[in-house]
């Protein structure tokens, strides 16, 4: 959908605006290339330099913070209902809700702050972490230690490696693919192998229907 030269010439176009958008949408919710426009926007800085380090940085960050609260706003609010009329539809039964509902209680603050680095989380934590009433204050704090973290992470990272990246590119992507397929297997596996046990758990935390413990 957003091919490399796309970004470039976003980013040509409209500069940190680009990056504040594209991060931002997708911490709403939207699934769009945010961590890649971010990515992308480091390297390009790198390569041309007609873009400051520092500045994506900030925009990255405000946007990752002001998206993660206004999804926050969203699930807290609207959550679910959401979840309940379109929740089936995405394969999120009311059982898996139960689930969900149930890590956050117990480690809502590392879900919030890990799952920065983690594409699907990124997209949706906030959101779930509103729909299941994590406090705003505590979900605040570790929302921007994560975005500051993260996008800290990958823009310095690539602006500096950049041109070290480009020459191992092909060999960086097999690598980080190969260890992604293991970490997903590994992550399926223990799923299965525990997901009747959580919902199970949740069930017994949450019994009768979800909504009255919402």
């Amino acid at each position: 959908m957003f091919s490399t030269h796309t970004l470039n010439h976003l980013l040509n176009q409209y500069g940190y605006a680009a990056v504040f958008g594209f991060v931002m949408v997708e911490s709403l919710g939207i699934p769009i290339p945010g961590e890649t426009m971010l990515i992308t926007a480091a390297l390009y800085a790198g390569s041309t330099h007609h873009l400051g380090v520092w500045p994506i940085w900030a925009a990255a960050a405000a946007a990752a913070i002001i998206g993660d609260s206004i999804g926050f706003s969203i699930g807290r609010y609207g959550g679910t209902a959401l979840l309940s009329r379109y929740g089936t539809k995405l394969h999120l039964d009311e059982g898996k809700l139960k689930v969900g509902k149930l890590i956050f209680a117990r480690q809502g603050p590392k879900v919030v702050f890990f799952g920065r680095f983690v594409s699907i989380l990124r997209t949706y934590a906030a959101f779930l972490a509103g729909t299941n009433r994590m406090g705003y204050r505590r979900f605040l704090a570790f929302n921007a230690a994560g975005g500051l973290t993260w996008s800290a992470v990958y823009v310095f990272g690539f602006y500096y490696a950049g041109s070290t990246l480009k020459g191992i590119r092909g060999t960086f992507d097999i690598a980080i693919g190969a260890f992604a397929a293991v970490i997903v297997v590994a992550l399926l596996v223990w799923v299965r192998s525990h997901v009747r046990r959580l919902e199970a758990e949740a069930e017994a935390a949450y019994p009768g229907p979800l909504a009255d413990h919402m």
